[in-house]
């Protein structure tokens, strides 16, 4: 999920599973109603219904890969569990497998230890606090080692249907340079989103977001002359006024 650090992203690891923001004031968007609906008409149209890039067979498998992209690329976490979900696809099966066997099969991936610890004990939280079921309820993914409010929201919307915003590195860097979302902190940043996204777009919204970001506004040099907001785009940094040419892209 690319899901590495940005070095002017605060660090959610831990704020992760505390109370959000409760009644505070949140920082305005830069953006009228209006734009807002132009910006994800143009995402709806280049892409009808996005998906996530990471591999699964199950939300069990989902929420494994989820896991263990923090800090690592889609495509290379997709390489480690190629072999792994093969052979524990459930928690049972990953219970079974064992710590050291897990840390084998996902060596490739930055900090594969602890998330080696990680998987084999929300596996065995699942059997036995769940039922081996992974839950739909996000306040109850966030009990389980190893996953964090971001990874929660990912889960839910991916593997129940449920419109939420999980806000990685591409989605805080949009919100922040663009203006869109101003928001000190990850949650915040989710939570002006969630407010300005009008509801016909929120369920496609998170993947619209992380994909723009990964492929087209950058980390280091955004690629305005690919950019099909261009003309809507409020930030500083941008190089070009005129929008690129919708082309619609595969899902």
């Amino acid at each position: 999920m690319s899901n590495f650090k940005s070095k002017n992203m605060p660090d959610s690891s831990q704020s992760a599973k505390k109370a959000r923001p409760g009644k505070k004031r949140l920082p305005r968007s830069r953006y009228k109603r209006d734009e807002i609906v132009e910006i994800f008409s143009r995402f709806k149209q280049q892409r009808q219904a996005p998906e996530g890039e990471l591999d699964h067979v199950n939300p069990f498998t989902l929420l494994v890969a989820v896991v263990l992209s923090a800090q690592a690329t889609d495509v290379g976490v997709n390489k480690a569990t190629k072999k792994l979900f093969k052979i524990a696809d459930t928690p049972e099966k990953m219970l079974a497998l064992g710590e050291e066997q897990v840390r084998e099969h996902i060596r490739t991936i930055g900090l594969y230890r602890n998330k080696a610890k990680n998987v084999i004990l929300l596996s065995k939280m699942l059997i036995e606090d769940f039922n081996a079921q992974v839950p739909e309820d996000r306040d109850q993914l966030i009990k389980l080692p190893g996953v964090g409010r971001k990874t929660a929201n990912v889960v839910v919307s991916m593997a129940f249907g449920q419109p939420t915003i999980a806000v990685d590195t591409h989605i805080y860097r949009i919100g922040n340079r663009l203006g869109l979302a101003p928001g000190k902190t990850p949650d915040e940043v989710e939570a002006i989103l969630e407010k300005i996204i009008p509801e016909e777009f929120l369920f496609h919204a998170h993947h619209w977001l992380i994909l723009h970001g990964r492929y087209v506004c950058k980390a280091r040099k955004p690629d305005c002359e690919a950019c099909i907001i261009a003309d809507l785009c409020k930030s500083k940094e941008k190089t070009c006024d005129a929008p690129a040419a919708i082309v619609k892209l595969a899902n």
